[in-house]
């Protein structure tokens, strides 16, 4: 019998271009024949100096820059970003604008989750089932659409509230298409559930434990899978606070239970758009704002991801002196590395995918 010191390694690097990767992450693999021992991330093959660019541009400008540092997350984004100035100036947001930015940002979670959970099918060849979650998304898309002109980088936010309303029509339809979006998930959640292609590739694969999650800061689903109920909406931004709902974990904390987390937040948001269509009170949508930022900030929001973190620094004029951005796939990524060791490489594509990442989030 070979000793496992005598096994031979080899070093096999992962991405940054891959079939089954959205973004370029490059992963150096250390195994002994096909089980990994060690990994070791790198990072910087998008870096666009984004964060570098809002010292450039006056705070308004600053938004359609910070946008892009995600296209499917960026209202979070804009919504951190102008919370934060918020703040920092102590400008009342009109009520109406809060529960805009629920509905806009629960679209967003969405699209997100939808676009995640096709990917996720890809990657241990349900390409139907991929076929399937994208053709549910495109309701979403179709709605940011026609409430703001763009399907992805809606650009809706602005300091002092939103750029847009919806009107009452719009709000109707919204609301019935979540009804729609919850027939067609109950369609697909049992493959996601219940295959058992599916459960072999996920249970027990990439096991968190709760207390690792907390020491290595995982957030988002990647926690929440773990058992850590951590969700930043509970915090009460925007409208959150006039809504009821709960963070959603599982406690296996293994990639089906950060699947099912996803799954069961996409029924989620669906009740929440409904709840702040409901709810949604009458007025304006946005105040017009005459201070200049002068202090520093912090700002937090709850990205389909996970935690966001903006630091915003201004000096009392148009131009903010620093604005530094914490993603939640930087925050993941030290779990990910944890989790990689002792799974065979055939795991690594789903293990991977089943933190979400998003590396133009974690570059800038």
């Amino acid at each position: 019998m070979i000793n496992s010191e005598q096994v031979p390694r080899s070093t096999v690097p992962f991405g940054p271009q891959h079939p089954v990767l959205p973004e370029p992450i490059h992963i150096k693999l250390i195994l002994e024949d096909e089980k990994i021992v060690e990994a070791i991330p790198a990072i910087g093959y998008v870096h666009r100096g984004l964060e570098k660019l809002t010292e450039k541009k006056d705070m308004y400008k600053s938004i359609f820059i910070l946008e892009r540092i995600c296209g499917i997350c960026s209202f979070m984004h804009a919504l951190c970003y102008c919370q934060g100035l918020e703040n920092l100036m102590e400008i009342d947001v009109p009520e109406r604008a809060k529960y805009l930015r629920v509905i806009w940002g629960e679209l967003h979670r969405t699209h997100s989750h939808l676009l995640w959970l096709g990917l996720f099918a890809d990657a241990f060849g349900f390409e139907s089932l991929f076929y399937e979650c994208w053709k549910i998304r495109e309701k979403i898309l179709d709605i940011m659409e026609a409430t703001s002109g763009a399907r992805v980088i809606i650009s809706t936010n602005t300091i002092g509230g939103t750029r847009r309303d919806i009107n009452s029509d719009m709000l109707e339809h919204i609301k019935k298409t979540t009804y729609e979006i919850e027939e067609a998930l109950a369609y697909i959640d049992k493959v996601f559930f219940d295959d058992n292609t599916v459960l072999v590739r996920t249970k027990g694969v990439g096991v968190l434990s709760k207390k690792d999650a907390y020491l290595l800061g995982a957030v988002g689903p990647t926690g929440r899978g773990s058992g850590l109920p951590q969700d930043l909406r509970t915090t009460n931004y925007a409208a959150y606070g006039d809504l009821d709902f709960e963070p959603i974990y599982e406690t296996d904390g293994d990639c089906y239970a950060r699947c099912k987390v996803r799954i069961r937040e996409l029924y989620q948001s669906q009740k929440l758009l409904r709840q702040a269509i409901d709810q949604m009170p009458e007025g304006e949508y946005a105040v017009k704002v005459t201070q200049k930022p002068e202090g520093e900030v912090v700002s937090r929001v709850e990205q389909p991801r996970g935690e966001c973190m903006y630091y915003i620094r201004g000096n009392g004029t148009d131009i903010l002196e620093r604005v530094r951005v914490r993603t939640p796939t930087f925050a993941n990524i030290p779990a990910l590395v944890h989790m990689l060791p002792g799974h065979q490489l055939c795991d690594l594509p789903v293990l991977v995918l089943s933190i979400d990442p998003c590396i133009s989030c974690t570059e800038r």
